[in-house]
């Protein structure tokens, strides 16, 4: 499970470095792909296969579903960390995401998204107060 908030650099190759806590579940390999409101998703190699088969479950004749699918996975990227537990984020990445130097890693439970330090910053004002006030009714199954 990844949980918490990180904040990394990226260096001048396009690699980071992994928060500690990370890079046992991601030794064996992981995967990068473009996830929502721009962000990179993270995924353990054996999580994405599990995310794979549930795509794999979508009707062909959904077209929302056969373009999602084709994003996701046209962009994703399978990595396996160094010794020192850095992994090189593609360019094309790196440029979906906006990514700079300063970046943040938060864990999302079953994946970790990396964003650009000051987008995430932008996204957290903008939904933390919404988050707040949130109650039982606006997410089924958590009570």
């Amino acid at each position: 499970m990844f949980l918490g908030t990180h904040s990394p650099r990226l260096d001048e190759k396009g690699r980071i470095i992994l928060p500690a806590k990370f890079r046992e579940e991601l030794s064996s390999g992981l995967v990068l792909t473009k996830g929502q409101e721009n962000c990179i998703y993270v995924f353990s190699a054996r999580e994405f296969e599990k995310v794979l088969t549930q795509m794999q479950d979508a009707p062909l004749s959904n077209m929302a579903a056969r373009d999602y699918i084709r994003i996701f996975l046209s962009g994703a990227s399978d990595e396996v960390p160094d010794k020192q537990g850095r992994v090189t984020i593609p360019a094309t990445l790196r440029s979906y995401a906006g990514l700079e130097k300063e970046l943040v890693v938060i864990g999302a439970g079953s994946r970790a998204e990396i964003w650009d330090s000051q987008a995430w910053h932008v996204y957290l004002a903008a939904k933390e107060t919404a988050f707040a006030a949130t109650d039982e009714l606006a997410i089924p199954g958590i009570s």
